[in-house]
């Protein structure tokens, strides 16, 4: 009794050309698939080549070691900088970086507007006004301290009004 390959796939109602054809397309996808591998391999070589080139053990451990340092020395910089803004931060806490100036005629009509009150202040609304009134044959200037946005002294609607321009100063605009 022969066994007949074509009989016994049939009776299961399998056509063995579709089988065959079946089995020659996974080997098609299969021989791409092993062309691919090998083309990334020898990429992957010729990579390790290029960095190994003219390196030995020794010489390569050198570099490592040298990028250390590198390492090491930019935290140590890095520190630093960190430092140095640290301290930039706190020095511009005290200097003046709120402004307002306010234009105005002192002598109405008689010297233009060339007299005017600077407000310069801190974070802290911490600074000063200065008040300068021009006329055509004098000018006289006062300075008034401001704590905390406001004057021990009495200010002028002009000086009241050049402070709060400069309490709500955004200098980023």
């Amino acid at each position: 009794m022969t066994l007949d390959l074509n009989t016994v796939f049939s009776s299961y109602g399998i056509v063995i050309l579709g089988v065959m054809a079946g089995m020659t397309i996974l080997l098609i996808v299969v021989f791409i698939l092993l062309i691919l591998m090998m083309k990334k391999v020898k990429l992957l070589s010729r990579s390790y080549k290029d960095f190994m080139r003219g390196k030995d053990a020794e010489s390569l451990e050198e570099v490592i070691l040298e990028r250390f340092n590198e390492i090491d020395d930019l935290k140590i910089a890095n520190g630093e900088n960190r430092k140095r803004i640290d301290d930039i931060t706190q020095n511009l806490l005290l200097t003046y970086q709120k402004i307002g100036i306010v234009k105005y005629d002192a002598f109405h009509e008689m010297g233009g507007k060339l007299s005017f009150a600077l407000a310069l202040l801190d974070k802290s609304n911490n600074g000063f006004v200065m008040n300068s009134m021009h006329n055509r044959e004098s000018c006289y200037t006062y300075i008034k301290e401001i704590i905390d946005g406001k004057s021990y002294i009495t200010l002028s609607d002009e000086e009241k009004k050049a402070v709060d321009t400069a309490i709500n100063f955004n200098g980023l605009e």
